[in-house]
């Protein structure tokens, strides 16, 4: 009995319970409408008026031809509706052999030896004649062919599509509940963040899906251990080394050598840069600002400005004020290091913005010599640079640049693109949806 329940459990026992249940259930339904319309009879309570036909005209064939007359008057007082009356086989006005369901339903339950025929019609009543073995003719009222019923209102047709309805319920039901959980693991997969706000993947459904999802949950609490582990650590080693770094820079001031002290406080400042930017980079997944009404459009105009006070030379094109949802720190520092790319390798550079109902798109264009189709992926990855000579010169930056901004978009729900410029240059095209980033 153990077993057999954790065979329940499992993917494969609820599919095989639901097959097992959906036969079941369609031979229930099969039996009760067999039992109710019983289409095993014979005589449908509707075809009696056939069947005394029938019978009646057996007996009058089986009396013998001095007692037919008789006979046929009582038949015709006891079942009036059948109007049974003696014919002259002379004077039968012959409108041609039998034909429609009712006639077909009579002279199938009367043997060879008669035959039946049309005379005439009145309305919704026929009138036929039955000729006897020994060549005798009696007529008789027939009412005219039913339609049958509608090809949707018959017995079985109507069992045939409550079983396919039913069981298309019971399926699209049984299916959405053995997806459910693979479709919460495939979310909690895709919001997976260091920040802690994802809650823990629900361990329901069958055997294995909870299995996983507990796996899941486990990875995930290993994973931001391990992360937090390493910014600790390299928080602290960032925090021990700023005081020898500052050790260092005060004894730097006491060189004579001018070009020697210019040097030795320029390698102090790149390894303080260095610092801050690794661990910038580390802390920008773990630790994220709430979600408010931002106007980008304002945001973009203040980074123009902070840039053209430097004296570089840049220009802001889009609308005055768009507001978003967004997190208005990060979007400051992301579009702030992408100008800060543009205008380390091109003369002069444009940020455009663009409004649709559905997105936000934001151009960084520049017009400096640009990056090739085989590089623009590379170059987003941390610490990989555009340039291939990898010399550790701060103002070419030490490649996080990039990599910060397009963590900082799709932890927008955006996208971050390197596009060519005509005729020479680059675009960076961040997209972002008009109405924030999509919760996790």
């Amino acid at each position: 009995m153990r077993l057999s329940l954790l065979h329940l459990r499992g993917i494969g026992g609820q599919l095989a319970a639901l097959v097992v249940a959906s036969i079941l259930a369609i031979h229930l339904i099969i039996a009760t409408v067999f039992l109710v319309y019983r289409p095993h009879q014979s005589e449908p309570p509707g075809d009696r008026g056939h069947a005394h036909l029938a019978s009646a005209i057996q007996l009058l064939g089986a009396a013998p031809a001095s007692e037919r007359q008789r006979l046929a008057a009582d038949i015709a007082r006891a079942f009036p509706q059948l109007g049974i009356e003696s014919v002259a086989s002379g004077n039968a006005p012959v409108a041609g052999e039998a034909d429609g369901r009712a006639l077909h339903d009579v002279s199938r339950r009367l043997s060879n030896a008669y035959r039946i025929i049309a005379l005439d019609r009145d309305g919704d009543m026929q009138r036929i004649g039955i000729m006897l073995p020994d060549g005798a003719m009696f007529s008789a009222r027939l009412r005219a062919d039913r339609k049958g019923p509608p090809f949707l209102g018959g017995p079985w047709m109507m069992t045939l599509l409550f079983a396919v309805i039913s069981m298309t319920l019971l399926g699209l039901w049984a299916a959405r509940a053995l997806t459910a959980p693979l479709s919460a693991f495939a979310k909690a997969a895709e919001s997976f963040s260091l920040d802690g706000t994802a809650s823990p993947l629900p361990e329901r459904g069958p055997e294995e899906i909870r299995s996983a999802a507990k796996a899941l949950n486990r990875m995930r609490e290993r994973i931001t251990g391990l992360i937090d582990d390493r910014t600790k650590v390299l928080a602290a080693i960032s925090h021990d080394l700023r005081t020898p770094i500052t050790r260092m820079r005060l004894r730097s001031e006491f060189i004579e050598d001018g070009a020697l002290r210019s040097r030795m406080l320029g390698d102090l400042d790149q390894m303080r840069a260095m610092l801050e930017s690794v661990l910038s980079f580390l802390r920008n997944d773990s630790k994220l600002e709430v979600m408010t009404l931002v106007d980008i459009a304002t945001t973009l105009q203040v980074v123009a400005d902070q840039f053209a006070d430097m004296g570089h030379k840049i220009v802001y094109d889009g609308p005055p004020h768009v507001a978003i949802m967004g997190r208005p720190d990060d979007l400051h520092r992301a579009i702030t290091n992408l100008v800060e790319n543009a205008v380390r390798f091109g003369g002069e550079v444009a940020i455009r913005l663009k409004t649709s109902p559905q997105t936000i798109v934001i151009d960084v264009e520049d017009d400096g010599p640009g990056i090739s189709d085989l590089r623009k992926q590379i170059v987003l990855e941390p610490f990989m640079r555009g340039d291939e000579a990898r010399n550790m010169d701060e103002s070419a930056g030490f490649g996080l640049g990039l990599s910060i901004a397009r963590a900082i978009v799709d932890a927008h729900s955006g996208t971050l693109r390197l596009n060519d410029r005509e005729p020479h240059g680059l675009i960076v095209r961040v997209e972002l949806p008009a109405g924030g980033p999509a919760p996790s």
